[in-house]
């Protein structure tokens, strides 16, 4: 029998999944009643968020930090409202209700996926259902919080083929592309996925993209116009970025150090990875910041780790 709605599980985005997958497995009313209460409270979360967005902001007060510990005080009221109900649970459970009246080819009752496919996009039937969806750059570029908690899969696992904190590879990113907002994009506006800055030497053979960069040498600034790589995901990117390390003797001391975020960064600034001197500073100060310290402790916190 699946569980009441229960207030830890959709405080953030990815424990609320949890709770949706868990209780699209079962067949019972009460699982369908579960699912249904655990879409109003996300459903909810999702129009306080856009109506923030529709503000003009606050010019005195808004910040990265304000931002941070409004979006989880919406994710509270959030939760709130859908503890007293404003009627969404209960039409999705007639609607959800009225699939299961139709009988597939092998005669068995429609599974609560199935019926949630009928009802709801693809992409929302899918999170449901368990499967994972790609990255996108609208995601990551949303704000710190969605850049940590939408690549962390990814970085944790590039960053366990190195021995290194994902911390160290996302605080990288972070600085290389601000935050998901400037990563390069293909001349047709697509997005070239390039987390890392990573340019197309003649050791490259895929996709390309040329974009001016701001390079440092003798240690004065100068725009040049650079060729990056491209791939087609944020994935891909993660694991050439591996490749690239593993691959150039010069990076070897670093490879050495990935059990210290900041000795690892200082040593690739010093083997030559950026030509800003102030590069591994700057990944530093990002490690730093509250943000990075809130998000992952909330990833590692028991069942929030569901992405893949």
């Amino acid at each position: 029998m699946a569980s009441e709605l229960n207030p830890a599980a959709v405080y953030t985005d990815f424990q609320g999944l949890t709770a949706l997958k868990a209780g699209a497995r079962e067949q019972s009313p009460e699982a369908l009643r579960a699912v249904a209460k655990q879409f109003e409270a996300l459903f909810l979360q999702m129009m306080l968020k856009s109506m923030r967005e529709a503000g003009e902001g606050d010019p005195l007060f808004d910040g990265e930090q304000t931002e941070l510990y409004r979006d989880m005080y919406d994710k509270q009221l959030s939760l709130d409202m859908s503890e007293k109900g404003i009627g969404l649970a209960d039409v999705l459970v007639r609607q959800l209700q009225m699939q299961s009246g139709d009988k597939p080819a092998v005669g068995k009752e429609l599974t609560v996926p199935q019926r949630l496919n009928s009802v709801f996009s693809p992409a929302v039937a899918a999170a449901v259902a368990g499967k994972t969806t790609a990255v996108t750059a609208d995601e990551i570029a949303a704000s710190p919080e969605a850049f940590i908690q939408r690549l962390w899969p990814l970085a944790e696992k590039a960053a366990a083929k190195i021995g290194a904190s994902p911390e160290a590879l996302l605080a990288q990113a972070a600085l290389e592309t601000g935050w998901g907002k400037a990563v390069i994009r293909r001349p047709d506006g697509s997005s070239s996925h390039n987390l890392f800055n990573i340019k197309a030497d003649r050791r490259w053979d895929g996709e390309g993209v040329a974009k001016q960069t701001l390079e440092y040498r003798d240690g004065v600034a100068a725009k040049e116009v650079g060729r990056f790589r491209a791939y087609d995901s944020f994935a891909a990117s993660f694991d050439d970025y591996v490749n690239f390390l593993q691959s150039n003797p010069r990076y070897a001391e670093a490879l050495r150090r990935t059990d210290d975020p900041k000795a690892f960064v200082r040593s690739l600034q010093d083997a030559g990875y950026a030509t800003d001197p102030a590069y591994a500073r700057k990944i530093g100060n990002i490690l730093d910041r509250g943000v990075v310290a809130d998000a992952t402790a909330a990833l590692k916190s028991p069942g929030q780790r569901t992405l893949s």
